[in-house]
């Protein structure tokens, strides 16, 4: 038989090792604290979950308004920018007609030269030329009138826009006003009792390792209602619903390891540390 090599047993130690971690409930996660008991652990989390759902009801009283609060402050603010940009387009369409308009006045002033001109010609060709400089300047007229004409249409249309949107931005500044009135006040109503809740949940936190908190708050965020630790109800899981085995409800008792639902993944306590959370 082959010797095997240092490096060989080595890595096979290490494969022994990892086969050894526990099934994922998280039993590992507190195998290095024996200043602190898994019961003692199992209390400081059921009652952490009891303090955040508190704080989650809160925040669900206010529901979708800092949303809509938001919604509506971005609406102004586009409103704002889009009345803006339309009137800096009106601006410019009027300094265009202005211009087209002294175009036209310079044409006028032209005409009527080239026409005195005439009166003092001395020949057919001097006329001519002279005719072909009336005809060209009407014609700018004739095109400056068009353009003005033009830009008078959109000049227009630019303006009715504007009043239709300052008008729309009156009334979402009212509903924006009224929103906003309504989630003070429940920020008002809940502001100290959600600060509190914080704080002791901040502490209670503390309670735990980086690692058991990591998983308490990720449990948490894929739960649909924020529900890391349950109770055992009528031999299910208080989460999913989903019945648990004898077996596992006797090792929820023993609170000897943290014992995880085995299809949702939330952390499952009994009555008797509910009853320990009350008191």
């Amino acid at each position: 038989m082959a010797k095997t090599s240092k490096g060989e047993k080595k890595a096979t130690d290490t494969a022994v090792v990892e086969n050894e971690v526990v099934e994922t409930n998280y039993n590992d996660i507190i195998a290095k604290e024996a200043d602190i008991s898994v019961e003692t652990k199992l209390i400081a989390l059921y009652t952490l979950q009891q303090i955040d759902s508190q704080i989650d009801k809160i925040r669900i009283i206010r529901g979708e308004l800092p949303l809509e609060v938001q919604d509506l402050e971005d609406e102004v603010a586009g409103l704002e920018t889009r009345i803006d940009n339309f009137v800096q387009e009106i601006n410019v369409l009027e300094s265009a007609i202005s211009e087209k308009k002294a175009i036209i006045s310079d044409c006028q002033m032209l005409i009527k030269r080239y026409e005195e001109q005439q009166n003092n010609v001395r020949n057919n060709r001097e006329y001519d030329s002279l005719t072909k400089e009336i005809e060209f300047q009407n014609l700018e007229i004739q095109l400056s009138e068009k353009r003005i004409k033009e830009f008078t249409i959109a000049l227009d249309a630019k303006k009715e826009e504007v009043d239709f949107a300052q008008v729309k931005l009156v009334e979402r500044k009212g509903e924006l006003d009224i929103k906003k009135a309504e989630l003070d006040d429940i920020i008002a109503e809940t502001e100290k009792e959600e600060t509190d809740l914080i704080k002791k949940s901040h502490d209670n936190q503390k309670m735990f390792e980086e690692r058991l908190l990591i998983a308490y708050k990720r449990i948490r965020e894929n739960a649909r209602n924020g529900l890391a630790v349950v109770k055992v109800e009528r031999d299910a899981c208080g989460g999913c619903f989903n019945k648990i085995p004898p077996q596992r409800q006797l090792d929820i008792r023993m609170h000897k390891k943290i014992i995880v639902c085995e299809y949702c993944g939330r952390i499952l306590v009994d009555n008797a540390i509910e009853e320990v959370v009350k008191r």
